[in-house]
């Protein structure tokens, strides 16, 4: 498939500040395209400059090989979006919600249609309950369904899954997945959950501080065959000294006098620890650490040091 958005140059400055620095990516058709950046990154301010909400101080987006300056209305009549909490009506019901939404965006309107939206996130059964009752994942999965009454090409969820509990958060994952492979929609999904992004998205990328750090198919970027191995021993030294009588010695990427990194494919670990005990090494413990978190955060946090990580 070919691409659907391009983001080519994007900046965004604030009275002398940038919270955009010359962004660049491209979003496929079909993507769940994970947009990952810690608090400030610049992720809202790409996301609002995308839908028109804010101007760039520079650079271009193409939709559909149209840049969206000059044919603006093309792009929002194929995006559904949820930026940070959906706004609604919470004294009326899941249902009048939707009628009125619908309205608005002038698509033509019948009960089978909203019904049908509202079974598609599961509130069909509390289509005449008032807004104020729902939990905050009910809230979020009714945003979901204004957002996609017109049939939108594209969805744009920023933080999806901000204050709600676990369930609530299988219930978002198991939606936008099924938006995906079953609805044939593309999709944005701007979060801090990582572990989310890394089951939902084919394609991510991550900005720090408004620039692009990597970009790419979450399996590349996470190939297991780069894994990095944290062990830790009663003797650091000597599990040091052990391993250069090995061919593992040439892994060895740091130490210290409490632990070893590792760098190694991730199939290799049991052989590792097979011979590290052949050895007679006091192991304490072997933590391969390749996960979109370890990722994430070596990438935008190199002076944070990170607790051994077990899947």
């Amino acid at each position: 498939m070919g691409s659907m958005i391009e983001v080519r140059g994007l900046t965004k400055q604030f009275k002398g500040f940038t919270a955009v620095n010359d962004l660049s990516f491209t979003v496929n058709e079909g993507d769940v395209y994970g947009f990952l950046g810690q608090n400030g990154a610049g992720k809202s301010t790409t996301l609002r400059m995308m839908l028109k909400l804010i101007e760039p101080t520079s650079g271009e987006i193409v939709f559909s090989g149209k840049n969206i300056a000059n044919d603006n209305n093309n792009m929002l009549r194929q995006t559904g979006a949820i930026i940070e909490r959906p706004d609604m009506y919470k004294y009326l019901s899941a249902y009048d919600n939707l009628y009125i939404f619908a309205k608005m965006s002038g698509i033509k309107v019948s009960k089978k249609l909203l019904m049908d939206q509202l079974a598609m996130v599961g509130l069909d059964e509390r289509h005449k309950d008032i807004v104020k009752t729902f939990s905050q994942g009910m809230k979020q999965r009714l945003g979901i369904a204004i957002a996609l009454v017109h049939q939108p090409k594209l969805i744009i969820l920023d933080e999806p899954t901000n204050g709600l509990d676990p369930q609530g958060i299988a219930d978002m994952r198991n939606l936008i997945l099924r938006l995906s492979r079953e609805m044939g929609k593309t999709v944005i999904v701007s979060s801090h959950l990582l572990s989310e992004i890394e089951i939902i998205a084919n394609r991510m990328i991550i900005i720090h501080k408004g620039q692009k750090i990597v970009e790419g198919k979450v399996t590349e970027l996470l190939d297991p065959a780069n894994t990095l191995v944290e062990i830790t021993s009663v003797d650091s030294a000597a599990t040091l000294a052990a391993l250069q009588q090995t061919n593992w010695a040439a892994q060895v990427e740091t130490h210290t006098n409490k632990m070893l990194r590792l760098r190694m494919n991730r199939s290799d670990v049991p052989q590792l620890v097979q011979q590290l005990t052949h050895l007679q090494s006091q192991i304490l413990s072997v933590q391969p650490r390749h996960s979109l978190e370890d990722y994430f955060l070596s990438l935008t946090n190199n002076d944070t040091h990170v607790e051994p990580f077990t899947n």
